[in-house]
């Protein structure tokens, strides 16, 4: 017998700091169309988060990075006027270490560009990229 009962959706976001500043893509596509936050997406079957953050991350940006260690993990929910969850991800956040490459927005990131903390302040943001932010160390 299958479970049919929703379930939420597993996601990773690679966090890569470079030179004081960190990597953020504006999304293309919903639920988060028109905002910035941290490159990322599905995991994969038979894929660990980790190595679904490096994948993301080349994919959108271009940008190689090794992927060390997990920083922290989101629940990310919304719901609709009357209450009903219209979707749930958990997100494991990967911090990255950057290796080599300059962002170029690709797959469904409509633009990939570096960001000091200060910068990220006026931006349109994804949810909880502040929550995250003040998990590092720059």
């Amino acid at each position: 017998m299958t479970d049919l009962s929703p379930r939420p959706k597993l996601g990773a976001i690679a966090v890569v700091v470079h030179k004081g500043r960190v990597l953020l893509v504006k999304r293309a596509q919903a639920p988060n169309a028109g905002t910035w936050g941290f490159p990322g997406g599905h995991v994969e079957w038979g894929e660990t988060a980790l190595a679904a953050a490096l994948r993301e991350l080349a994919e959108e940006t271009g940008v190689i990075a090794r992927a060390p260690r997990y920083l922290t993990n989101l629940d990310v929910m919304a719901q609709d006027a009357d209450g009903a969850v219209r979707h749930h991800y958990l997100l494991a956040v990967v911090r990255c270490d950057y290796v080599a490459g300059e962002p170029v927005a690709a797959d469904d990131a409509s633009d990939a560009r570096w960001f000091t903390p200060e910068d990220t302040q006026g931006l349109t943001q994804a949810p909880r990229l502040q929550e995250v932010m003040a998990l590092l160390d720059i």
